[in-house]
């Protein structure tokens, strides 16, 4: 079928899924920046030198959360054009990059690089606990829509 005539395509999941965790992945970095380094101002991005610099940290992690956004809406935008959204692994990429985004956050950021913490001056085994936790259940319900996708496939 000629698809520029608006005609239906098969379906994508492995794009539907990259695509919506893409999505995922830059909307948890929004809510952490503007949640966490903004409203609570509990930490910037990079908080291991002057505030200066942690703001200007923030402004380039805003920047790639927004080309996050955009890029991953044009490619969901151009999916649905074509007809080639595959929503049950849309729903899936979403949490998978939303859980993503959070664990990397709070292992690779917080732990191994040391970037910043959660917040500073409180018991931070409770923070990251709460942290690394909410991200588990977000990859979770991520798994579990991925096999609910798959196995929809194949039926």
């Amino acid at each position: 079928m000629n698809e520029s005539a608006g005609h239906a395509s098969a379906p994508e999941p492995g794009r539907s899924l990259a695509v919506c965790a893409l999505i995922g992945a830059a909307l948890m970095a929004a809510v952490d920046e503007i949640v966490f380094h903004q409203i609570l101002a509990w930490h910037h991005f990079f908080d291991r030198s002057t505030p200066a610099v942690g703001l200007v940290s923030d402004g380039l992690l805003h920047t790639a959360e927004l080309l996050g956004l955009v890029a991953g809406f044009v490619l969901y935008a151009d999916l649905r054009r074509r007809h080639a959204l595959a929503p049950a692994h849309a729903r899936a990429g979403l949490f998978l990059g939303l859980g993503g985004f959070q664990l990397f956050d709070g292992i690779i950021d917080h732990k191994v690089l040391r970037l910043h913490q959660i917040r500073y001056g409180v018991d931070l085994p409770v923070y990251d606990l709460a942290w690394n936790g909410a991200a588990l259940a977000l990859l979770a319900v991520g798994v579990v829509l991925a096999v609910r996708a798959r196995r929809g496939l194949r039926s």
